[in-house]
C-alpha cells in the first residue's frame, strides 16, 4: 500500500476501535471518508508506538485486498510522520449495527438482510485466507441500507492449518477459543451465529441472561439461549447450528451460512419492542394491526392478543392467557399463538 501525506481536512470524532479513533474527513478524490487516525500517546516508548503503527498498517493492507461489497473500502493509508498514521476509507453514513441492537429487536425481514450481507463479507474474507475474529454488532457499518464488514484490528491471515491466534469480544468467541485453542473460519461463524441471535432479541432482551464468556466454556451454550417467543423453529435451528460446541458440527463455510440464510422464514415479520415488564409485538394485515402483549409482574405472567382496526371498526379478541401463569407456561402458549399465525 502506497504511503503518503494526503490534503486531507479532518472533522469531528464518529467512532473509535481497537487500535484508534475514527474521524469524518474530506478527501480531494474521494469526498466524505473515514479516516482511521494512530497517535502516539503521551510518555508511549517509541519502540511501542511503532509496534501499534505497524498494526494499523497491517489492517490496512488487510482491507485494501479485501475489496468486497460486504467490506468497507480502504482508499488509502497516510503516514504524518512522527506523530501519527491514518488509513482513508469509505465512509457508511449510516453507522454500526450496534444501534440497532440498542434499539431492540430488530424485524425477521432486516436480520436475514444484512445477516446475508455479513455472511456475504465473511466469505469474501474467507476466500482470501483472511479471519476476521471480531464479528459484532458494533463492527457492521451500513452505507445506503447495505452492510459492510468494518473495524479489521484483528483481523489476521497469519493461518496455520486453518487455526489462527486468539482474539475477539469475549461474548463472541467459541468454546475451542475459550479453552485455549486458535481461532478459525469456524470461530468467525460462531461470532456470526452470536450477532444474528443479538440483533434478533436486542440489547434488553439479552442483558437479562449471564454474559456469554462465562457459560460458553461449560458447554451446551446454544441450547441455554432464551428466545422471544416469536421466532420461527428455522431462525432457532440455524443459529443452534453456527453455535454448536463442536467446531466439526458448526457450519462449516460462510457458503453453508448463506444457504441456511436463504431458507428461513421472514413472514410474519412482526415489530417487538421490549420493556422492563412487558413485550410488545405488531404487525399490519391489511386495514387492520395485529398486536400482541406478554406482561409480567414478578414470577406471574399474562399475554393478550388482538386485531385492531387502523380506521373505525371493532377490536377483535385472537387469544390470551386464562390466568396468571409461571413464565415457562406463558412462553410454550405464545409460541403456540405465533406459530399459528404463519
Amino acid at each position: 500500500m502506497s504511503q503518503f501525506v494526503s490534503h486531507l481536512t479532518l472533522g469531528p470524532e464518529i467512532g473509535s476501535g481497537h487500535f484508534g479513533r475514527v474521524l469524518m474527513g474530506q478527501d480531494p478524490v474521494h469526498d466524505v471518508v473515514a479516516v482511521k487516525l494512530l497517535e502516539q500517546k503521551p510518555g508511549e516508548p517509541d519502540a511501542d508506538w511503532a509496534l501499534r503503527k505497524a498494526g494499523l498498517l497491517a489492517e490496512g493492507q488487510h482491507l485494501r485486498q479485501a475489496t468486497h461489497a460486504n467490506v468497507v473500502q480502504v482508499h488509502h493509508a497516510v503516514e504524518r510522520v512522527p506523530d501519527a498514521y491514518m488509513i482513508v476509507m469509505e465512509y457508511c453514513e449510516g453507522g454500526s449495527l450496534q444501534a440497532a441492537f440498542e434499539s431492540g429487536p430488530s424485524s425477521l425481514s432486516f436480520v436475514r438482510k444484512v445477516g446475508t450481507e455479513i455472511t456475504a463479507g465473511l466469505q469474501a474474507l474467507h476466500n482470501r485466507q483472511m479471519l476476521h475474529r471480531d464479528i459484532k454488532p458494533a463492527n457492521i457499518l451500513l452505507k445506503q441500507g447495505t452492510a459492510k464488514i468494518g473495524d479489521f484490528g484483528l483481523v489476521t491471515d497469519n493461518i496455520v492449518l486453518g487455526y489462527a491466534s486468539q482474539a475477539g469480544y469475549n461474548d463472541h468467541l467459541p468454546p475451542e477459543v475459550h479453552q485455549g485453542g486458535g481461532t478459525s473460519v469456524k470461530s468467525d461463524i460462531w461470532a456470526l451465529g452470536m450477532t444474528l441471535y443479538r440483533l434478533l432479541h436486542g440489547r434488553e432482551w439479552y442483558q437479562r441472561s449471564p454474559a456469554p464468556r462465562f457459560l460458553i466454556g461449560a458447554g451446551g451454550f446454544a441450547d441455554s439461549l432464551p428466545w422471544l417467543p416469536h421466532i420461527p423453529s428455522r431462525w432457532k435451528r440455524m443459529i443452534r447450528r453456527m453455535l454448536n460446541d463442536d467446531p466439526a458440527a458448526r457450519c462449516q463455510s460462510a457458503g453453508e451460512a448463506l444457504t441456511l440464510l436463504a431458507g428461513v422464514p421472514i413472514d410474519p415479520d412482526w415489530e417487538c419492542f421490549v420493556e422492563p415488564n412487558r413485550v410488545v409485538w405488531r404487525r399490519s394485515r391489511g386495514d387492520r394491526v395485529h398486536e400482541v402483549r406478554w406482561l409480567h409482574d414478578r414470577s406471574r405472567y399474562e399475554w393478550s392478543a388482538q386485531s385492531m382496526p387502523q380506521g373505525s371498526g371493532n377490536r377483535r379478541r385472537l387469544g390470551a392467557s386464562s390466568h396468571p401463569l409461571t413464565r415457562s407456561q406463558s412462553e410454550r402458549e405464545l409460541r403456540a399463538f405465533f406459530e399459528s399465525q404463519s
